[in-house]
């Protein structure tokens, strides 16, 4: 019998896994990293307040900025600590993808090591900008998550702030990229809260509704 890792012996739930891949290069500066910080800590209040969501869902961080940094590795909601971003610096989005949806593989090895049950990973990505590095990295991130979408391994989200650069999201995002209203970062971690929600209530594979996404330019 294989003994399960203690994270897991003490909480066997399935795991609905969801990385925030989020932009902090310079431009998000002021008060653009300070809406996204609260929205952040608004995240964790609203699933902390359903027992069941905050036993099940997993948040990561990932950041890009001039390079790539796990913030935060998957912990349940119960014990995520938001941190505090700054920003500054270039904006290397296609290796933030590659390395978040490398993040989700990882995850999903060691639940199927511990015989955890998992629904399906969302990757968040939030950028004001667009990618700063060569074409080359921006397809292979773009072609990768075509497969993972494919694959029904991942569910890949992008949400343009400002002056993102929409055209750019529509050629990496299977799904249509959603442009945020203002700097509404608060209405729409109620939002994503709500859909994790939603989801980790759910039985795993099966298909719901989400909430309409009124934060947002459809």
């Amino acid at each position: 019998m294989v003994e399960l890792e203690p994270e897991f012996a003490e909480n066997p739930e399935p795991r609905c896994p969801c990385v925030l891949l989020l932009d902090t290069s310079g431009s998000m500066a002021g008060q653009k990293i300070s809406e996204l910080n609260e929205g952040i800590r608004v995240f964790k209040q609203e699933l902390q307040g359903d027992s069941l969501a905050s036993r099940r869902v997993e948040v990561a961080i990932v950041t890009f900025h001039s390079y790539v940094e796990v913030i935060q590795d998957f912990v349940t909601v119960d014990v995520f600590d938001p941190p505090l971003l700054s920003a500054s610096g270039q904006t290397a989005m296609g290796t933030g993808i590659l390395r978040a949806l490398e993040l989700v593989r990882e995850r999903k090895e060691v639940y199927k090591r511990n015989g955890i049950a998992y629904y399906r990973p969302w990757v968040f990505m939030i950028t004001d900008g667009e990618p700063t590095e060569p074409d080359h990295i921006i397809q292979r991130a773009a072609e990768q998550i075509r497969r993972e979408e494919a694959n029904k391994s991942v569910s890949f989200f992008a949400v343009g702030v400002d002056e993102a650069d929409m055209a750019k999201l529509a050629e990496i995002s299977v799904r249509q990229p959603l442009k945020l209203k203002g700097l509404a970062f608060r209405e729409l971690f109620v939002w994503l809260s709500a859909s994790m929600q939603r989801v980790s209530a759910s039985a795993v594979d099966e298909q719901i509704p989400l909430p309409p996404p009124g934060w947002a330019y459809i």
